[in-house]
């Protein structure tokens, strides 16, 4: 989803656009920059192997946050520049290194006001970037991505081989029930990756998911679990579960199957069964997470197992976001369409340290 990572500093704002049903998306302007909603992010994660045959994982994320939306005085507007650094929305991002062999994970992230010159997104195409963190568009329509913090980098090129899958229903991924409570959500379920890690030549297979919306989650609410699965035989699932305060799925949690030629099935909560393994108590903030997924969509013939890379794959956010959560990569072994598939994938947890509150 990776959704709803900045739910916490959203309110349903009259300043602000809710997501509503019938969203019509059009590509490439929906991989821009959506400035009349709330909150967005733009979620990059995947696997890699080096040339030497090391393999990582990676995430790459920005988000934006608006602040205000309401028009410019005269005045203001008048004075040389004022636009520029007018605070109407903040950017922030995440940078995350899951190295296997090493069994070590790294992480980085960064806040900024968004202005031309420390972090911002254009309106009608990918193009977004925090400070030297960049996703962008290439004259052959494929994206670059670029970071790099600490000892670790990407530099790479990412090709769909899928159309925009959409998520939700009517154009919207609802999250609760109510008017507005939901976002416009979609993802690019597999995107080539070819380039380099930490100087090293690699090639591999990406997810991107971008969404975008305005609503905060509701007060018997908790957060969420999140699953991205790339099977082998060019299939993908989303899924999601918003997590109730009682512990039980939201009606509203829900997901997407896509098939190998790109169609998009809507999965809604009683079609999926997710069933954790095992646990794993952190050592840094001593949040006890689920660890090792069942991952079942029965009248499919999916029957999945997800096992981490590693363990202790949790971000704490303090210096931008100020959200907890585990993000991690995962293998993925079992069965789809009652025959044997394997993948990979990623697992997002949030809410097991503390649960959201609005404000």
């Amino acid at each position: 989803m990776n959704v709803l990572l900045l739910s916490a500093f959203c309110l349903l704002l009259s300043d602000f656009q809710p997501a509503l049903p019938g969203y019509e998306f059009a590509f490439p302007r929906d991989h821009g920059s959506h400035d009349n909603y709330k909150t967005e992010w733009w979620y990059y994660t995947g696997h890699l192997t080096t040339d030497e045959g090391k393999r990582y994982g990676f995430e790459l994320t920005f988000f934006r946050v608006g602040v205000d939306r309401s028009p410019l005085a005269p005045s203001a507007s008048l004075r040389a520049g004022v636009g520029r650094w007018e605070l109407r929305n903040l950017s922030l991002a995440h940078f995350a290194i899951t190295d296997v062999a090493a069994k070590d994970f790294r992480y980085y992230e960064k806040l900024n006001r968004s202005s031309p010159f420390t972090a911002s997104a254009a309106a009608d195409k990918l193009d977004v970037f925090n400070e030297g963190w960049r996703a962008t568009t290439l004259a052959d329509g494929s994206w670059r991505l670029v970071a790099a913090s600490g000892r670790d980098s990407i530099d790479l090129v990412l090709t769909s081989r899928k159309p925009p899958a959409i998520n939700g229903e009517n154009g919207v991924s609802v999250k609760a029930q109510g008017a507005g409570y939901a976002s416009h959500y979609y993802s690019m379920t597999r995107l080539e990756a070819r380039g380099a890690i930490n100087g090293r030549r690699c090639r591999g297979l990406a997810w991107m998911d971008h969404e975008f919306g305005s609503a905060a989650l509701r007060e018997n609410q908790q957060w969420w679990d999140w699953f991205s699965i790339q099977l082998d035989n060019d299939t993908e699932l989303m899924l999601y579960q918003i997590r109730r305060t009682d512990g039980t799925p939201d009606v509203t949690s829900s997901g997407s199957l896509i098939t190998s030629d790109g169609d998009v099935i809507h999965l809604r909560r009683d079609d999926v069964r997710i069933t954790p393994t095992g646990k794993w108590q952190s050592p840094h903030t001593r949040a006890t997470y689920p660890m090792g997924w069942r991952v079942a969509v029965p009248k499919f013939g999916i029957a999945l197992v997800l096992q981490p890379l590693l363990r202790d794959q949790e971000l704490v956010t303090k210096g931008s976001t100020r959200v907890t959560y585990w993000e991690g990569a995962v293998d993925v072994t079992g069965s789809a369409g009652n025959v044997a598939a394997r993948g990979s994938g990623y697992v997002e947890m949030t809410g097991y340290d503390r649960a959201f509150r609005a404000p």
